[in-house]
């Protein structure tokens, strides 16, 4: 079995302060893929990480302190692909991938809509990728497309579908695009396995969100559907408290 968990961890180096490599360590995953890692290479502590058996692959972004993404892997890959070729989208370090014999595991970090101009760079993200992926899939079919995608699906995965039928995050045009993208050949792996509600990866740090569960959905590991008979278990780790978000786990067989 191959552990892969997916953790946008709001920066590494705060996340760092509050033991997140004891959390990786004792979670026994074979890959990890962090989004928002907020630093340079030279920034990321690879020693660290490497003493725990993991070998790091770093895309940051050129604005320092911003986005980021990471793969931390206890499997030698066989290529790692640095970014995705769209110059706007590697500027700000998005997207990692890594290459294993069965498989090819991403670790991604979709925009936010945080403004019009933001939403609006969030939509041209989304048609971008999709076609890249398109076309990916022609030469890797099993893909798994692991990160915070910020997008909640569908109404199960908001705490209150209706009061933010117009945030960022749960527009219609996203929400259908996340359809979309299933549609064309993906598998959402921990609603796939779980249809319970009330189950989310980020909370605002206003409202005592986090302690009272008012939370979104919007960290996934999407598996290509050639994968699905691999498809062994998905979870949500809500009691890592790392970050806003928490980690979100897959398995699949080797």
């Amino acid at each position: 079995m191959t552990k892969i968990i997916s953790y946008n961890v709001n920066g590494i180096r705060a996340a760092l302060k509050k033991g997140i490599d004891t959390w990786i360590d004792v979670s026994q995953a074979d890959i990890v893929c962090l989004q928002e890692i907020k630093a340079k290479k030279e920034q990321f502590d690879r020693d660290l990480f490497n003493k725990l058996g993991y070998s790091c692959f770093i895309n940051s972004a050129e604005k320092p302190g911003y986005s980021g993404v990471a793969i931390l892997s206890k499997i030698q890959p066989n290529h790692v692909e640095i970014g995705c070729g769209i110059e706007k989208i590697d500027f700000e370090g998005r997207i990692i991938r890594a290459d294993f014999d069965k498989y090819s595991v991403m670790s991604v970090y979709f925009p936010s809509g945080s403004n019009p101009l933001r939403q609006s760079f969030k939509m041209d993200f989304l048609d971008s990728f999709f076609s890249y992926i398109t076309d990916l899939r022609k030469t890797i079919p099993n893909l798994i497309i692991s990160g915070d995608y910020n997008i909640c699906h569908e109404a199960i995965d908001i705490h209150n579908p209706i009061a933010n039928k117009n945030s960022s995050g749960f527009l219609p045009e996203e929400r259908a695009w996340m359809s979309k993208f299933i549609s064309s050949g993906f598998v959402d792996s921990f609603r796939y396995l779980n249809k319970e509600p009330h189950n989310y990866s980020w909370w605002s740090y206003r409202s005592n969100s986090r302690p009272r569960n008012l939370g979104w959905r919007i960290d996934y590991n999407m598996i290509s559907d050639t994968l699905l008979a691999e498809l062994k278990g998905a979870a949500i780790l809500s009691k890592a408290l790392h970050s806003d978000h928490c980690p979100v786990f897959v398995e699949i067989a080797n």
